[in-house]
């Protein structure tokens, strides 16, 4: 049992108490009556710092990304200590380019042991490739009967991507869309928006065509630039959640996100790292050079839009707690509420992450790392 004392949330100081990876207590708790009924409390004095719920990033390169400067541009798999030093309790896990060295396989197998060592993680199947990689051979299948699979993953208006014809997109969305209705998740199709020829033309197009419903594309790289942008504020309208991804120019993606916020669509919108996914610079369709995207801009964000663009801490950390967790219909996250999931992290006074909770077990407490993946 662990007891939270003197957290400051929503302007009020209280106390949290978690059990068994839940909050199950907000308000005024005496720890001399707690300590007459269980044996093995943990108390921690939060000295009335600002409490937020752990962020939800929803596109994550678990496995590692890139390849595309041969095998050894390969990027590593993300390691549990980067995830957790940066406030993210909650991953979803995604394939890229390379779908012949990883696999959705792989990508389960990682997601698993991201969930052993004590955060919460999700992945989708699929990647560039069409038709998309599976484990049964089936998208319906692998949404229907693979516990961590919440979706499907598919790549549009890129080079590198396989091209898929607007059949082939529609038939990919209904398969996607039955396996929900079936599984009893909600899926999302999420697609990887490059910088190609087309845009999202032939998604609008689909959507005018057929009955899929908006709420099924989740479009990412959204700000990759300004006619994606304003098809994606298109599709935030008709009720879809929207996604950018924060590289390493916060200000442009500040840019976009308070362009959002100006359209009155920031319910709509989320953001996240596209982390250990590949960043190729190009030239004449020949890599000149390759990097790997961080999770370090997603906190960035919120201390800049808090303390820079004076939006209130409560709508800036939506951006990465309550829009994914609604989006994704993880109904246990996103809120520090009794019943929900003891995700929480801790703010200093200046705004930076102190501590960090995850499934009610402490993994940073005060800038110390208190927990390591196991072959860290």
């Amino acid at each position: 049992m662990l007891l939270l004392k003197n957290c400051l949330l929503n302007d009020k100081s209280i106390d949290i108490l978690i059990e068994n990876r839940k909050i199950i207590k907000i308000g005024t708790i005496k720890e001399k009556e707690l300590g007459e009924i269980f044996d093995d409390i943990n108390i921690i004095d939060i000295h009335n710092r600002s409490v937020i719920p752990g962020y939800i990033d929803n596109h994550v390169h678990i496995t590692g990304g890139g390849g595309e400067s041969s095998f050894y541009s390969r990027v590593p798999e993300i390691k549990f200590s980067e995830i957790v030093s940066n406030g993210v309790t909650t991953v979803v896990g995604v394939l890229g380019t390379d779908t012949i060295t990883r696999s959705v396989e792989n990508l389960v197998a990682k997601t698993k042991a991201l969930k052993e060592e004590g955060i919460t993680a999700y992945c989708l199947t699929g990647g560039y490739e069409y038709p998309s990689p599976t484990i049964t051979g089936s998208v319906q299948k692998d949404i229907t009967f693979i516990e961590e699979i919440i979706g499907t993953k598919m790549a549009i208006s890129d080079h590198r991507c396989y091209n898929p014809s607007k059949e082939d997109l529609i038939r990919l969305m209904s398969e996607t869309r039955v396996a929900g209705l079936i599984s009893g998740k909600k899926v999302s199709v999420n697609y990887h928006i490059g910088w190609g020829k087309g845009n999202m033309d032939i998604l609008l197009d689909i959507l005018k065509e057929t009955n899929i419903p908006t709420s099924l594309l989740r479009p990412t790289h959204i700000s990759c630039n300004d006619e994606v942008f304003e098809q994606a504020l298109i599709l935030a309208k008709q009720g879809a959640y929207i996604d950018i991804t924060v590289g390493k120019d916060i200000k442009k993606s500040v840019k976009y996100i308070l362009k959002v916020f100006e359209s009155g669509l920031s319910d709509q919108l989320t953001i996240s790292s596209d982390a250990n996914g590949s960043v190729p610079v190009w030239k004449d369709g020949i890599c000149i050079g390759i990097s790997a995207h961080t999770m370090k801009g997603l906190h960035q964000i919120v201390k800049e839009l808090i303390m820079t663009h004076k939006i209130p801490i409560k709508q800036a950390i939506k951006l990465l707690t309550e829009n994914p967790a609604k989006g994704l219909g993880i109904s246990n996250k996103g809120k520090i509420e009794e019943g929900k999931d003891a995700d929480v992290i801790v703010l200093d006074e200046k705004y930076n992450i102190n501590s960090v909770i995850a499934l009610g077990e402490i993994v940073l407490l005060d800038n110390k790392l208190f927990k390591k993946g196991k072959y860290e």
